[in-house]
């Protein structure tokens, strides 16, 4: 029986009524003095079930109220992933709506924002307004900017865009409010929307899909225990994600190895078995290497790389890599972008789809299904044998031959003996019943080769057969609550819900275009009709039919002259210093503090007509116009700040790094006037339908068209978002089982298919609290941490994406101590819900999120290039040692006059930016709790014992940090953590810079470290260069 330290003592509380307990009590009352009997101390309490909020651990914590008021959160112990343990900032999350006064008592935060406020232009002060008022003035700015900045044709194509109006948020909301986000903006327009991914994850969608078909941490966090080699890079997962380490300690309990590669010695770093130091931005050096290593000693994992990836395809023969240029076949000069024609496959023949009454694709000509140009399948030339050189495998071996140990130690500073060590160790994963785990973060997606990083990673567990099993995958370990969710609900602007692609109008001009382009010829995604047609008529409702194409064409079309890039984060401030913007909706985000280089985001967000801030207390962003460096009564930007419930005052579902969408339960009303973003969302819309349905305006159908009212009995409720994102069918409104239910015919709609089924249960669909999402059975079958009835995990409550690859070609598991699936007696046993074609026999497509149904270790979908090469940061203290190109050749946004390049000449220090346990992200939360404050009271600089004596530097001393985007002031750190390297013979010192602290509260104030970030990004997910750059430092006079 599992007990846990909570329902012990409710057993306790029973037991307490029993004889036996009786005489417990009388010998413990002889014992012991006599004193007053104490209350029990949860006593008419009411407990309540709810999600962390800070890093994608998915940590459970449980809220306890009494007569209105929250009196206690701690750790939820029946929970699988913490236990009930929580890291420091988990641990104070009461203090988000409380604070402790000196004489003891517990009150409302006094720096919580109850009430609507607005900075008129050129004030210093803020105006507490009613909610009728912002919202009705807020849906006038609204409909002003989108009437006067609104573009319906470009040429030939309808692209109905609103290009005055941005919007960025989701990562902090709830699932359902993330959703509304994206359908909030896109309904009025606005093609420029995003979120946190964008600068911190948004590298692993662009990295991990194109390899395997989805872009998603492909294991989970409890599945950590089941490998023997773990491999944590570009992550400090001890201290950034706490809860996690607790099952890697378990994975070395029973004996595996656990290996650290960081520029910093972190406490991941003291707790780990090997440790390799590395340059910050030097990572596709290190991979290069071990892949050479892997291939050249013959380590890859022969039937599982034959059967299960694309390794034995031939190319076509006039692809090439031109060493003396660092540059692919298909370069064009001009336009600085490649043509990926030669980067794809020698094809054989090609077949067409079965649309007869008996094939296999006869829903197409189905009533209602919109007709599109059917694909046609590639059947590709293969050769087992590997004798042909345009084989997949044989062009990796010639291209990674140049990254020996010799040139990949001179260019990552890394120690020559403890390289080869991770190498060996890592390599030994290769046998077919070893499992290996990478666990990466921002250190490795934050470069202008982000999403290559993310590729390489994917390649190395290929060849090693480490993905599909247990123990094994891509762990990306996300740091926002839900930039997980926020990115599966597509609040970005590639991205439609459940990662089909938005609408670019180059490509998608018409509904026929979107589904002929998008539709694979093979695999699961052979479906997209049915999932984009079911989320089509769920976005407009009644108003879609087929007659008019399920009104395609009033949804916001990116520019067909231009990319997704154009319109992402950075260029969204690119867009407000050139007078493009002018007005800017911020739901819990805080780019003025986050985004990079600070000092031209402030000069561009003061070119705004009007931001809105929705969030719990005033951010750099709210107060971006009275930053140090501004002056207010020159700023016009009229600001309206709307008070946002906590998460634990709201309901709604959120997503952790594993993809478990978990219930967050409402334990307490909000204080003041503050409300949930799904009610400010439905409010704001519903003002800014009555404005066009009273006043028309440009394009009005597609606002009044939309389908917004998600109320019960007339009230907004969550409920019936939740029913529209696992879909319905349009008959009866019955919730559907899955997304296997979905039809392209218009009779299911769907806000989102990878979450049909999350909320499924139709029998009690108006309680939330029986439906699978909400599920809390700790119950775990095969003792591989699976727990299948924990919560739900998208999609199909599948725990290990790719499980078809967790066993051979004939369905035996590679390690029969370690089954997620077994083809057995003439069928499949499913330990974990099969991510294959569960129906048939054993056959090879392990990956059937791609048209191949294998995975690419050569992926022609990546726009610079089908395979990683190692560039230097556009900053770098060196050379290129590997190709002649120096930087990235594609990076994204280099040529714009705020990026102000430095050289190693003037700069000579590589500064890298990080998290600590203590504070979280732009510190809006962190550093307004008091006592997380008292841990980390102010922000430092790491740097060696070496740099330091050369400087002339203490531990203590105020120094300044510069470089020609900003200058910050900040606390000296002497460390030993820290040590000088040697590249290309050269003596390089790398130092280290938190980034949580700048000037919007009252505790740890100080100077924005991202005032020096370069805003140059990587060219497939557009994030920025975070992690390596140039600096020089002074100790401050």
């Amino acid at each position: 029986m599992d007990v846990s330290r909570r329902s012990f003592l409710k057993r306790g509380l029973l037991l307490g009524t029993t004889p036996a307990a009786a005489g417990i009590a009388a010998a413990a009352r002889a014992a012991s003095p006599a004193s007053p009997k104490a209350p029990y101390k949860l006593q008419n309490v009411t407990e309540t079930t709810n999600i962390c909020c800070y890093c994608s651990g998915g940590c459970g914590t449980i809220c306890s109220t009494r007569n209105g008021e929250l009196i206690n959160l701690e750790g939820d112990p029946d929970h699988p992933v913490n236990l009930g343990g929580l890291c420091p900032k988990g641990a104070a999350m009461w203090g988000l709506r409380n604070v402790v006064t000196k004489d003891r008592k517990s009150q409302l935060h006094p720096d919580r924002v109850l009430h609507p406020m607005v900075r008129r232009p050129g004030s210093k002060t803020w105006e507490k307004v009613s909610w009728e008022e912002a919202i009705d003035a807020i849906a006038k700015r609204v409909k002003k900017t989108r009437d006067e900045t609104f573009v319906e044709k470009e040429g030939d194509v309808t692209v109905n865009r609103c290009d005055g109006i941005a919007s960025f948020g989701a990562a902090q909301l709830n699932n359902e409010e993330g959703w509304l986000v994206q359908k909030f903006a896109r309904s009025l327009g606005v093609v420029a929307i995003d979120n946190q991914t964008r600068v911190c994850h948004s590298s692993t969608v662009s990295g991990l899909a194109p390899s395997f078909g989805r872009g998603s941490m492909t294991s989970h966090w409890c599945d950590f225990q089941n490998s023997d080699v773990i491999m944590s890079i570009g992550s400090n997962n001890v201290e950034n994600h706490p809860l996690s380490s607790r099952w890697v300690e378990r994975a070395q309990d029973r004996g595996a190895t656990w290996i650290v590669v960081d520029p910093r010695y972190t406490r991941s770093a003291a707790n780990a078995d090997i440790y390799a130091r590395i340059r910050p931005g030097t990572d596709l050096a290190f991979y290069g290497g071990l892949i050479n290593y892997i291939l050249s000693k013959d380590l890859w994992q022969h039937e599982y790389v034959l059967n299960y990836t694309n390794a034995a395809c031939i190319l076509r023969s006039d692809y090439k890599f031109d060493e003396s240029t660092g540059l692919f076949s298909g370069w064009d000069p001009e336009t600085k972008t490649y043509s990926d024609e030669t980067w794809g496959y020698d094809v054989d023949h090609k077949e067409v789809w079965d649309t007869s009454e008996t094939g296999e694709y006869a829903w197409v000509n189905a009533p209602g299904t919109p007709k599109f140009e059917t694909p046609h399948l590639k059947v590709l030339k293969r050769d087992e044998t590997l004798s042909n050189p345009m084989c997949v495998l044989n062009v990796l071996k010639r291209h990674y031959a140049r990254y020996t140990p010799e040139m990949v130690a001179q260019v990552t500073g890394m120690d020559p003996e403890v390289m080869q060590k991770v190498w060996e160790v890592y390599a030994s994963t290769g046998k077919a019943d070893k499992a290996g785990s990478i666990l990466y973060a921002l250190g490795q997606t934050q470069h202008t080769y982000g999403s290559q990083n993310c590729r390489a990673m994917c390649m190395v567990q290929l060849l090693l057969g480490n993905v599909g099993i247990a123990g094994g995958g891509i762990n990306a370990l996300r740091g926002e609550p839900n930039v997980q969710g926020s990115t599966d609900v597509g609040a970005s602007v590639p991205d439609a819900p459940g990662y089909l692609k938005w609408p670019q109008g180059r490509i998608h001009k018409t509904l026929a275009d979107y589904l002929a382009t998008e539709t694979y010829a093979a695999g699961y995604y052979a479906n997209k009709p049915k999932f984009w047609v079911s989320a089509l008529r769920e976005w407009f409702g009644e108003n879609a039919t087929v007659e008019n194409d399920y009104c395609y064409d009033l949804l916001p079309k990116i520019s067909p002259k231009l990319d997704y890039g154009a319109y992402s984060t950075m260029m969204t401030f690119n867009g407000m210093r050139d007078g493009k913007y002018k007005g800017y909706f911020c739901w819990g985000m805080n780019p003025a503090h986050s985004a990079a280089n600070g000092v031209h985001v402030r000069r561009s967000m003061a070119k705004l007509d009007w931001l809105v801030v929705a969030d719990w207390f005033l951010t750099e962003t709210a107060l971006f116009w009275d930053a140090p460096d501004m002056k207010p009564e020159e700023i016009q930007t009229e600001v309206w700040f709307l008070p946002a419930a906590l998460i634990y005052e709201k309901t709604g579902s959120i997503n952790n790094s594993g993809r478990w969408i978990q219930w967050r339960e409402k334990a307490i009303e909000p204080p003041g006037e503050c409300k949930s973003d799904f009610e400010m969302l439905s409010m704001l819309f519903e003002r800014i339908q009555a404005l066009y349905k009273a006043e028309g305006g440009v394009c009005p159908d597609q606002i009044l068209k939309t389908q917004f009212s998600y109320k019960i009995d007339g009230k907004y409720d969550i409920r019936a978002l939740c029913w529209a994102l696992n879909g319905y069918t349009v008959a009866d409104g019955k919730l559907l089982k899955g997304y296997g239910d979905l039809k392209a015919d218009g009779s299911t709609a769907c806000g989102i298919w990878i979450f049909s089924g999350y909320y499924n249960n139709e029998a009690d669909k108006m309680d939330p609290m029986k439906q699978p999402m909400t599920r809390r059975s700790k119950e775990d079958p095969t003792g591989l941490g699976l727990y299948p009835n924990w919560s739900f995990a998208w999609p199909a409550n599948r725990r290990i994406l790719y499980n078809r690859a967790s066993a051979d070609p004939q369905g035996k598991p590679w390690n029969p101590n370690r089954v997620l699936v077994e083809w057995k007696d003439g069928k499949w046993i499913q330990n974990d819900v099969g991510d294959f074609v569960t129906a048939k026999a054993p056959d090879n497509n392990a990956f059937f999120m791609t048209w191949e149904q294998n995975a690419r270790l050569f992926a022609y979908s990546m726009v610079d290039g089908p395979l990683p090469e190692h560039f230097e940061p556009w900053e770098s203290p060196t050379e290129n040692k590997f190709n002649g190109a120096g930087q990235n050749p594609m990076a994204r946004f280099t040529d714009d006059s705020s990026v102000k390049r430095g050289s190693a000449k003037d700069f000579p220090y590589v500064v890298t930016t990080y998290s600590v346990t203590e504070h979280w992200q732009s510190g809006t939360q962190t550093r307004n709790i008091p006592w997380l404050n008292e841990l980390i009271p102010c922000n430092f600089i790491e740097i060696s014992e070496e740099l330091a004596k050369e400087k002339g530097i203490n531990s203590g001393d105020t120094v300044r940090v510069w470089n020609n985007r900003g200058s910050v002031k900040v606390k000296a750190m002497v460390t030993i953590r820290m040590k000088p390297m040697t590249i290309n013979g050269q003596v390089t010192h790398v130092v280290g810079m938190p980034h949580h602290f700048s000037w919007a509260t009252k505790f740890a104030t100080g100077d924005n470290v991202n005032d020096l970030s370069p805003n140059v990004g990587d060219p497939n997910s557009y994030i920025p260069e975070y992690k390596a750059f140039l600096v020089n430092i002074e100790k401050a006079a």
